[in-house]
């Protein structure tokens, strides 16, 4: 089985909801005959007579299956909601949440364990297979309930941004392992392959789609086999249409195409597997929905900054040039390219500023986000950051044309309104802080 067959297995199961209930009733099946015969061998017998435990487990077993339509419906109802309210890339996170995958899993595990057991009950009731059917019954009820508050907690806006952020460091560390240790980043290896004049072998795509994600271990070792560098063209999140350029190969002959095109994977949407940027992106979505007219919520457009500013603090700490991957005797064998510290600043900040610029809450906290990353990132990080600040500055000048409206829109607030600066001070500087800030004010008439 090649990667890329590998990896479609890998993804359809990963964002698939069916795959665990199915395994839970196989495993209900087989479960319910190793308990029988344990009951057989070993003459456990349950006191009760035959036709009331069928009649019990009868009527579990209907309930059970009305719970579970119930459910899935509830869900699919809730992912609807969540989509329109927040964004629709939301879906992807719900449908690979486990929580909800273990929790349906173990709802079929339950209703296929009720009809096996009914199926077995005789003369004699077996012991363990009816007690086992009917509290695991009543033990669902207790799982609803629990999965009624996890999708609860997890699809209101803090808890989709708390799940979209914390997959976000993850990947930022995959795709950014070194940290920014020098003053300036090393210039890119793809661009000292292209300079030196040679002719690169460019093997185009044949499907159409977004770059989903690639195998570096298996470019590297074609790279080797064949005595070249290769380089992917597209950015993971790119669309892809036939004939666009996939590869850029450099010296040797040459992988073969499609042993090229089995280590990268295309697909409907992006995913944030090897893409930092998309969860950047579906961050931002949330903040422009909540900033919406026909939503009117900037404080969801907040609670997102709070989680940029802590995203672009992180990804402003790492090594943002193209990646290269060398061989074990130190040479360049695989150069892919990654977005830059511009590209994150552009898509973190751009459409809030636009969408949130009448708003004082969204441009307060905006300021503060973008002052605390100047003084805390290392200084070569500070240019965009201060040309976000300066059009920042612009936006308020347009949007608020009251000189009040416009002083309080020009102070940082780590709350938006309501977390004045000045209860950031220490009391020695309280006086000053608040002298500074009247000077931002303007004199009455």
């Amino acid at each position: 089985m090649t990667w890329l067959q590998q990896y479609r297995v890998r993804h359809y199961l990963r964002n698939s909801i069916w795959a665990l209930p199915t395994l839970g009733m196989a495993t209900a099946v087989v479960l319910v005959r190793a308990l029988h015969r344990l009951d057989e061998a070993m003459g456990w017998q349950s006191s009760f007579h035959p036709d009331t435990i069928r009649a019990v487990l009868g009527t579990l077993a209907g309930a059970m299956f009305t719970f579970i339509v119930f459910v899935c419906s509830s869900l699919l109802l809730v992912v609807q909601l969540a989509s329109a309210q927040l964004t629709p890339r939301i879906i992807a996170v719900l449908f690979k949440d486990r929580v909800t995958k273990l929790t349906l899993a173990l709802l079929v595990f339950t209703f296929t364990f009720a009809i096996a057991a009914l199926l077995r009950i005789g003369t004699t009731v077996p012991l363990l297979t009816a007690e086992i059917a009917a509290w695991g019954s009543a033990g669902c009820i207790c799982l609803f309930l629990y999965l009624i508050d996890h999708i609860g907690k997890m699809l209101r806006p803090s808890g989709a941004l708390q799940s979209v952020a914390e997959q976000a460091h993850q990947v930022i560390e995959s795709v950014y392992p070194r940290r920014l240790k020098g003053s300036h980043e090393m210039a890119s290896d793809s661009e000292s392959a292209a300079s030196r004049g040679e002719s690169p072998l460019i093997i185009a795509s044949s499907d159409v789609g977004v770059v989903l994600a690639f195998d570096v271990t298996g470019l590297v070792a074609l790279a080797v086999r064949y005595g070249c560098v290769i380089e992917v063209a597209p950015r993971v999140g790119n669309f892809v249409a036939p004939g666009d350029p996939l590869f850029r190969v450099y010296g040797g002959a040459g992988p073969p195409a499609e042993a090229l095109s089995h280590s990268i994977a295309l697909g409907a949407e992006r995913t944030m597997e090897q893409d930092p940027a998309f969860a950047i992106r579906v961050i931002v979505d949330i903040a422009s929905k909540g900033l919406s007219p026909g939503i009117n919520d900037p404080t969801t457009a907040v609670l997102a900054l709070d989680r940029i500013h802590h995203l672009l603090r992180h990804v402003g700490s790492r090594r943002l040039d193209d990646e290269t991957v060398r061989d074990a005797n130190g040479r360049v064998r695989l150069v892919y390219h990654t977005p830059n510290w511009e590209d994150f600043v552009r898509l973190g900040v751009t459409e809030i500023r636009q969408y949130g610029g009448s708003s004082i809450q969204v441009a307060r906290r905006l300021r503060g986000m973008l002052e605390n990353l100047i003084e805390t990132l290392p200084a070569e990080r500070a240019e965009p950051l201060r040309q976000e600040l300066k059009l920042l500055e612009k936006s308020a000048e347009r949007f608020f044309q009251e000189p009040e409206d416009r002083a309080l829109a020009e102070v940082s607030d780590s709350q938006g309104v309501g977390g004045n600066h000045e209860r950031n001070c220490s009391p020695v500087q309280t006086d000053l802080c608040r002298e500074q800030h009247q000077e931002n004010l303007p004199l009455d008439p």
